[in-house]
């Protein structure tokens, strides 16, 4: 039996009691507003009933599955970037020594104090030997250019030219044959003075240009200046004489000079030559066509030790060769000296590193979201850069809010500094975040509901 229907039996019943009614007439006035009142009270009992389901339907249902949700929580950190190590470069074992680098002035480090990135054993002037006749040509050429591919004018030697030979023979110079009355371009004049060291050649050659050495020190002097090489000074066009001096670091503005003008660049990189009269020569670099190295000139004197001016090309991973010139003053000896120039070359190419950002896919955080989802944040490059010495490396992170993203989708990045070099990698989430079922939303009111 209904509420209602036990409402309306006490209805009936309460009639009888008071003597209103002695029996039951369901078309009785009084059962029928019984009835009446019965049906109102059911209907009221049903619309309240209707009321609770439309606020459900109404309001609560569409509001859970409508409410905003809480972006997934991230834990991220940045891996830790790789720092590379200094350079160690290495002094030769005896002499002074000193190095410049060109062509990798992106990287600071490299330029050094002055342009002089290496340094060993002091900076004061000390005897050139044969170096000279890097200065000898350069003159030379400078009142008597060439082109390449030109042999220039012929030089026919006289009596005076031939008495050279026995002049340096006796001073124990390098020296090569020179008959009376022979005759020879002045390349080939030239390439015997350079690449066998001929100092008979190199005065010989000066006298041609200048009228004697006199003239030939007067322009030597007007250009040393014009070039700013107020550390060197030249006396004679060999090196013979000790009062030839010049400093480290002229000696490589001069190695530059000279790698600069095509035909001493020519001839000094040549591991031989063949001259008329005189046959094939060989050069007296030791270490030309190793390590990178196509120049320059050696020099020995007997009371100042062994000389070496060189210039190298070398590959170390930018889109140019760079050029290391460099000098090693008083060693022991020819190969020392060669053995010297080859390290500082070495050290310098091991200071060059090619360094690996981060790997690709490199797991850097997680999102996670309230409802159960879960996507790992990964790296989406795998970047290197080319660094110079202990170059300092620091990386930041970034990171976006997300909701719902299929995988691959990009939410951050990471970026490198790398001395001037600035580079960023893209952070990706490997797995996708999908949103909140209509379920979770209506069986968590307390998260969605709860501002």
């Amino acid at each position: 039996m209904s509420e209602i229907e036990r409402r309306d039996d006490a209805d009936l019943m309460s009639l009888l009691a008071s003597g209103h009614a002695t029996a039951w007439d369901p078309r009785s006035d009084e059962a029928v507003a019984a009835k009446r009142r019965g049906r109102r009270r059911g209907a009221v009992a049903a619309g309240v009933v209707a009321l609770v389901i439309l606020a459900l339907v109404g309001t609560y249902i569409p509001l859970s599955l409508n409410a905003p949700v809480a972006a997934p929580t991230v834990e991220l950190a940045p891996p830790t970037p790789e720092q590379p190590t200094a350079v160690n470069l290495m002094p030769p074992t005896a002499g002074v020594s000193a190095m410049s680098v060109t062509g990798a002035e992106q990287f600071a480090g490299t330029v050094g104090t002055d342009g002089i990135l290496v340094l060993n054993g002091g900076g004061e002037a000390r005897p050139i030997a044969s170096l000279t006749k890097v200065i000898t040509a350069l003159v030379v050429l400078g009142a008597k250019p060439l082109a390449l591919g030109e042999t220039g004018p012929t030089l026919t030697f006289s009596k005076a030219d031939n008495d050279l030979y026995d002049k340096y023979y006796v001073l124990g110079a390098s020296i090569q044959r020179m008959k009376i009355g022979s005759a020879m371009t002045q390349r080939d004049a030239l390439e015997v003075m350079l690449v066998a060291s001929a100092s008979n050649y190199g005065e010989a050659v000066a006298n041609w240009a200048f009228g004697s050495t006199a003239g030939f020190r007067s322009a030597t002097k007007a250009w040393l200046a014009a070039n700013g090489l107020g550390g060197t000074a030249i006396v004679e066009p060999t090196g013979i004489d000790p009062r030839n001096t010049s400093t480290p670091a002229d000696l490589i503005a001069i190695a530059k000079i000279a790698m600069a003008n095509p035909v001493v660049a020519e001839i000094v990189a040549s591991r031989s030559v063949d001259v008329p009269n005189l046959g094939r020569l060989s050069n007296t670099n030791p270490i030309l066509g190793s390590d990178g190295v196509v120049g320059l000139k050696t020099g020995t004197l007997e009371e100042s030790g062994s000389n070496l001016l060189f210039a190298a090309n070398i590959d170390v991973g930018l889109p140019a060769p760079i050029t290391l010139t460099g000098v090693v003053l008083e060693a022991s000896d020819n190969f020392a000296a060669g053995v010297a120039a080859r390290a500082l070359i070495a050290s310098v190419r091991s200071g060059f590193q090619k360094l690996q950002l981060v790997e690709l896919g490199t797991v850097v955080g997680t999102y996670t979201t309230p409802w159960g989802d879960d996507a790992d944040v990964v790296t989406g490059t795998s970047p290197s850069v080319l660094v110079w010495s202990d170059t300092p490396v620091t990386v930041t992170l970034e990171s976006e809010p997300v909701v719902e993203a299929e995988s691959g989708t990009e939410v951050g990045s990471l970026t490198y500094v790398v001395g001037a070099e600035t580079v960023v990698v893209p952070l990706v989430l490997r797995g996708g975040i999908a949103g909140p079922g209509g379920q979770w939303r209506l069986t968590h009111p307390e998260i969605l509901l709860a501002k």
